[in-house]
């Protein structure tokens, strides 16, 4: 006779049994038990302690949802459009708890619209999670403020009201951390609720989750059959979880295994303090031996003595060759000064250019350079940049005679 295999655990050494609470109450099929599984998985695979978390929730079928997840979370099932102060004041009296709130279309988007605002400006850490499917469900499938336009009810009639979208709203009024998914892609919801429960501040995440009874039906946009064919996913989220950082300290020539947070290992080994990186063939030999060891070698700490004569080298080669700079203007200083210097220098002498009425090359160039606004320490006057390029402008003649135009 076989043994039983052991469920397996998480870190908190619990199973995903132990993240489940009531049984079900909703329509075989609705797309709120899905997000419930999807909680209940996000939480198993974080290690989330259920003592630390507060359930709330307002009216509505998404509200009688935190009943199906979280059996050891403290819960409640507020008044209709109120979860927001509910969970603002559970959260105020325990910051160490995490609160989850859960709400609907109608719950947050008509009667609480007030109160959804108010909790984006405050911004507490919460997760935030609106189910919805575009009606109200427990009143007969009446069209809610999420309705679009252009989806029709089962009887055939239209809103004659636009849809809010609340993650539109969301972004409008600055809430840091907003997502929107579909019930029935858990591969995509899991990691966003993740990177929700880990967030510090609001995350809120819109998820669209289709009322099999009354919103279900060809022509809905909240359908399990428009989602899947009208769907747009533009990345594949996935979400690591922050860890403790692992820091190691060994001697030289020793060998360190180092187990990681997902429980495989690293083994490094240090290079001896006496060896010589400048031995091709050691070097190569090393590191042939440690990988036929399955080991990662690590340089040891540089010697002093060894590093030295290299950092003077890169160091010299860095440095500009002798006379490099001669002859440059300064950067620093009077700018009157460089002027005056570079004033001496246009100066003409017999037998050059500038001797037969022609300026330099040098200087035609510096000119130019100089006229441009910003150059290095001259004045932005025309004035100035034209005494640089070696000729100083003329006076206007006078005209001779009197009188005439």
């Amino acid at each position: 006779m076989s043994e039983e295999k052991a469920p397996a655990v998480n870190q908190l050494g619990l199973s995903k049994a132990d993240y489940k609470a009531g049984a079900s109450t909703m329509c075989k099929g609705c797309g709120h038990d899905r997000i419930s599984e999807a909680i209940i998985q996000a939480c198993y695979d974080l290690g989330v302690d259920g003592r630390s978390v507060i359930k709330m929730s307002g009216i509505g079928c998404s509200s009688k949802t935190p009943a199906y997840f979280l059996g050891q979370s403290m819960g409640l099932n507020s008044t209709h459009g109120r979860m927001p102060s509910f969970a603002t004041g559970a959260h105020l009296a325990n910051l160490d708890m995490n609160p989850i709130g859960v709400s609907g279309d109608g719950d947050s988007a008509s009667i609480g619209m007030g109160q959804f605002v108010h909790m984006i400006r405050r911004n507490p850490k919460m997760v935030y999670i609106v189910e919805n499917n575009g009606v109200y469900g427990l009143t007969k499938g009446q069209f809610s403020a999420t309705a679009d336009r252009l989806s029709p009810s089962k009887r055939g009639k239209f809103p004659r009201e636009e849809s809010i979208d609340l993650c539109g709203l969301a972004l409008e009024l600055g809430a840091p951390f907003v997502a929107r998914s579909f019930s029935g892609d858990k591969k995509q919801l899991v990691p966003i609720l993740k990177a929700a429960f880990s967030f510090e501040g609001l995350a809120f995440i819109d998820v669209i989750s289709p009322c099999v009874t009354f919103n279900n039906h060809e022509g809905s946009t909240k359908s399990y059959t428009h989602q899947k064919e009208h769907g747009v996913t533009y990345h594949d989220p996935f979400f690591i979880a922050p860890k403790e950082q692992i820091d190691i300290e060994y001697e030289d020539g020793e060998l360190q295994e180092v187990i990681l947070h997902d429980g495989s290992k690293l083994v490094l080994r240090k290079l001896e303090k006496d060896h010589n990186p400048a031995e091709i063939s050691s070097a190569r030999s090393m590191l042939q031996e440690t990988r036929d060891r399955g080991e990662i070698l690590i340089p040891a700490r540089p010697h002093p003595a060894r590093a030295a004569p290299h950092q003077g080298g890169h160091e010299r080669r860095l440095r500009p060759a002798p006379g490099a700079l001669h002859g440059c203007p300064a950067r620093t200083g009077d700018p009157r000064r460089a002027r005056h210097r570079l004033d001496r220098r246009s100066q003409p002498r017999a037998g050059d250019a500038a001797a037969r009425g022609r300026r330099p090359l040098a200087l035609r160039h510096l000119g130019r350079t100089l006229r441009r606004p910003g150059a290095v320490g001259l004045p932005r006057t025309r004035r100035g940049a034209q005494h640089i390029g070696g000729r100083r402008p003329r006076p206007h003649a006078r005209r001779r005679g009197g009188g005439g135009a």
